[in-house]
């Protein structure tokens, strides 16, 4: 008889023999690991993430996941569940390799907070000084009856700040019907059509702005432009820049762009949900229908072309070590990539005074996500936590009042925030002290 009580007792087991094997999991990450109640964790309610996780699982709603929390620098909980891809049966495994989407988009603001360091560039900058062509933007300024756009000049110039928090004007062309969308679409503004951060950032500067740099916060493009910052700032390609200033002294050495052949085998499937209702392999660009019927996966286009705001995959426990940076104020292991005064103006809300991404209790630093207020937001936090997630429902939350980070990794396109949510409330519900 499987009562409530067995159940229990099963997931209290497997929380205290993960424990157990906790210190192999997390030798590779160089990071310790410790008993849950030592970290200040509930074992009983850390137990309610595998009943969440398997009954998604059974549900079919998720084929597998990767849950990992570490607080105090310390690993407090490291498993995965389910399965890596349905049609082999193969199971989850922790050390797997997902497609972060924007994920990378911390990352590539990181790289290009290692240059401002250098003293390369002011964020008050106007981005044209240093990519010309966004000298000749103009601004939509209304459509009229007919339905044809008009245009005005900008009342101000895109500052690189407005690139790093999405207020330059850009958009992403994927979702919205906006003349500007449309103009994006059919210039091949667009990760498929375009071959580097150079091609991309040169097309979106030919395309009208959306809105007056400053007046709104619109997810976009912009941590392309960011990369292209890196490019002409550094003299080095985006992907061997980030290479240097923060793998190789972090240690990140499951991190990398696209899917090398080589590493194939260990990429966890991306599923969405099919016309039947279940799980199906999917391609982000027939979700989009950007490329319908391409059959493909987008991510290999990414392998010999890097983007600034999609494109990196990893472990959990290699983005672990980044997220621990950005916690410890800039540095890991004795490797220091940021100063601690500029991880504290990254992870601080930038947007103008009235401002929002369009979530009460929720604001945007220099490329993450930042909670104003979680009771305005509706969900367990702390003020000040940041992070951001992708569109295959991956998410990292860097806490630095409960000096906590929790990373939720699976491939569901698009964002399950009816997962992700309840995942994160698990996490915060098992703090106790």
């Amino acid at each position: 008889m499987n009562t409530p009580s067995l159940r229990l007792r099963a997931g209290l087991a497997a929380v205290v023999l993960l424990a157990a094997s906790l210190p192999a999991l997390a030798a590779g990450a160089g990071l310790p690991a410790a008993a849950p109640e030592s970290l200040g964790f509930s074992a009983e309610r850390l137990a309610r993430i595998d009943q969440f996780m398997d009954g998604e699982i059974a549900a079919k709603r998720k084929a597998g996941a990767v849950v990992l929390v570490a607080r105090h620098g310390k690993i407090a909980y490291f498993k995965a569940y389910g399965t890596a891809d349905l049609a082999s049966g193969r199971p989850m495994r922790s050390d797997d390799y997902f497609r972060l989407w924007s994920m990378t988009k911390p990352v590539t603001s990181v790289a290009l907070l290692t240059l401002y360091e250098q003293g390369k560039f002011r964020l008050t900058d106007p981005l044209a000084k240093y990519i010309p062509g966004f000298a000749k933007a103009r601004v939509l300024a209304g459509v009229d009856a007919m339905g044809q756009p008009s245009y005005e000049d900008p009342k101000r110039p895109i500052t690189i700040q407005d690139v790093m928090r999405h207020t330059a004007g850009l958009t992403y062309g994927y979702f919205g019907d906006t003349p500007v969308d449309a103009a994006y679409r059919k210039a091949g503004v667009d990760y498929e059509k375009q071959d580097s951060v150079q091609s991309l950032s040169e097309a979106m500067a030919a395309m009208p702005l959306l809105y007056q740099p400053g007046t709104r916060w619109v997810y976009s493009f912009s941590h392309e432009v960011q990369a292209r910052l890196v490019e002409i700032f550094s003299g080095m390609r985006f992907d061997a820049y980030c290479r240097k200033a923060i793998f190789e002294p972090l240690g990140m050495k499951d991190t990398f762009f696209g899917i090398p052949e080589e590493r194939r085998a260990r990429f966890a499937q991306s599923y969405s949900q099919g016309p039947d209702g279940k799980l199906a392999v999917t391609a982000l660009s027939r979700l989009l229908a950007t490329a319908p019927g391409s059959g493909h996966d987008d991510y290999d286009h990414f392998t010999q072309h890097p983007f600034g705001g999609a494109g990196l995959a990893s472990t959990p426990l290699d983005y672990l070590r980044f997220a621990q940076m950005l916690l410890n104020g800039g540095e890991l292991d004795g490797h220091r990539v940021l100063g601690r005064k500029t991880v504290e103006l990254m992870s601080t809300n930038a947007l103008p005074e009235g401002l929002t991404i369009g979530e009460p209790g929720e604001g945007y630093g220099l490329g993450v996500g930042v909670t104003t207020s979680p009771a305005l937001a509706g969900h367990l936090g702390s003020a000040g936590s940041f992070g951001w997630g992708g569109i295959a429902s991956t998410r990292v939350v860097i806490d630095p009042k409960e000096d906590l980070v929790a990373l939720l990794f699976t491939q569901y396109v698009p964002s399950d925030y009816g997962f992700i949510d309840p995942s994160m409330a698990l996490i915060y519900q098992a703090l106790v002290k």
